[in-house]
């Protein structure tokens, strides 16, 4: 499988007046991604994704640039069966020759940010590619699923007190019977942020999963008083406390409350991750696989949730192709046992892709189709695609 080449698109799509949803990063009008092919000289072609950012928008022209200018030169003539070397290359960079001599890294300047997510995007195209190659999905070349189902939480939340609980019992009447609301600054006081999750917990009774999710925007300060407020309304995690420039901090949230705490979305490299172990700062870890280095380095934080006996939730808020790499990392881990599905404006989970992305009454099933079971509508990639 000599891979002959390597192209990046930066999709921009908007997003449709009525589904469009307003937080702390302000109105979301447009969805970006940026789409990675991997080609052999087969013709075989592994589909990924890099972000430019977390959420919904970001500007991926500097992606697509790394992924030309600087990855491609590397990637091409490479078998791209040899998945976890051509990892080790791209992260190592000129210096590749002394990390797979001497079993260490020896890595590039740009080891966080976009050239991290850009070779994620490459990663996980050549883990597509690899399935179909052998004709099966991705989930099969990682050990298999760990179950057939798995439940989905539907994650999105914005509405404010006197919406909240009529948006959340929504999504419970779509059959999850777990959610996620956003809260933080987005509310302007602490106070309000706890007024909206008392009146979801109302509305939806004592058997529901309800996330909070804050996008790192509080103090520490501000994130002790939130727990405190939120203590007897029995959240099943609070994501992205506080900045994830502030570990240490998010380590002091967890110690003040019972509450679990969750994040990693922000977070490139399972070193990153290891960090928050250390210091003791989550309960939940949630690699974003178009971010932390692909499916190869989301299953690296998946074995260490499960050697710290920590539970595993993929940040799967992004294009069909990065929400099937988080299912897939999900299914193949142990520590996994519920999965982000978003319901939010999001043309990229729906119209990007020739599949129907599908849960029934709340639940997934672990993947079947070969690779990661989906390809791009290449009219709607040739009608979003922005010039770089």
């Amino acid at each position: 499988m000599i891979i002959e080449n390597v192209e990046a698109y930066w999709l921009r799509c908007p997003i449709e007046d009525v589904k469009q949803h307003r937080s702390d990063y302000g109105l979301l009008t447009h969805f970006d991604m940026a789409l990675i092919v991997v080609t052999t000289e087969e013709g075989l072609q592994g589909f990924g994704e890099a972000k430019a950012a977390v959420g919904s928008s970001g500007v991926c022209a500097s992606i697509v640039s790394c992924v030309e200018q600087e990855l491609k030169p590397v990637l091409i003539g490479q078998d791209a069966k040899n998945i976890t070397r051509i990892w080790e290359q791209l992260y190592s960079g000129s210096r590749d020759h002394y990390a797979l001599a001497r079993g260490r890294k020896f890595p590039i300047l740009g080891r966080r940010g976009l050239t991290i997510s850009a070779i994620s995007g490459v990663d996980m195209a050549l883990w597509d590619l690899k399935g179909k190659s052998l004709d099966v999905p991705v989930v099969e070349l990682l050990g298999g699923a760990c179950r057939e189902q798995m439940p989905a939480y539907a994650s999105g939340g914005w509405a404010d007190v006197d919406g909240i609980g009529e948006q959340l019992s929504g999504y419970v009447s779509k059959g999850f019977d777990g959610v996620k609301m956003r809260v933080g600054v987005m509310d302007s006081t602490v106070a309000k942020s706890v007024a909206r999750v008392k009146a979801a917990r109302e509305v939806l009774g004592p058997d529901i999963k309800i996330m909070a999710d804050a996008h790192g925007t509080y103090s520490v300060p501000e994130a002790k008083q939130f727990c405190r407020g939120v203590e007897d309304f029995d959240l099943y995690w609070f994501e992205e406390p506080i900045s994830p420039d502030n570990p240490m901090g998010t380590a002091e949230v967890r110690a003040s409350t019972s509450i679990p705490i969750a994040a990693g979305e922000s977070e490139y490299t399972c070193f990153d991750v290891r960090d928050l172990i250390n210091h003791r700062a989550i309960d939940v870890i949630q690699p974003d696989a178009a971010i932390i280095g692909g499916i190869s380095e989301a299953m690296r934080v998946g074995h260490l949730a499960q050697a710290w006996q920590l539970e595993l939730a993929p940040h799967c808020w992004g294009s069909a192709f990065s929400f099937m790499a988080g299912v897939t990392v999900a299914f193949a881990s142990p520590s996994a046992t519920v999965i982000e599905f978003s319901l939010g404006g999001n043309p990229m989970i729906y119209e990007l892709i020739n599949e129907k992305m599908e849960v029934e009454k709340g639940m997934i099933k672990a993947p079947g189709s070969t690779g990661l079971g989906v390809t791009p509508n290449w009219d709607f990639v040739k009608e979003y695609t922005q010039r770089v």
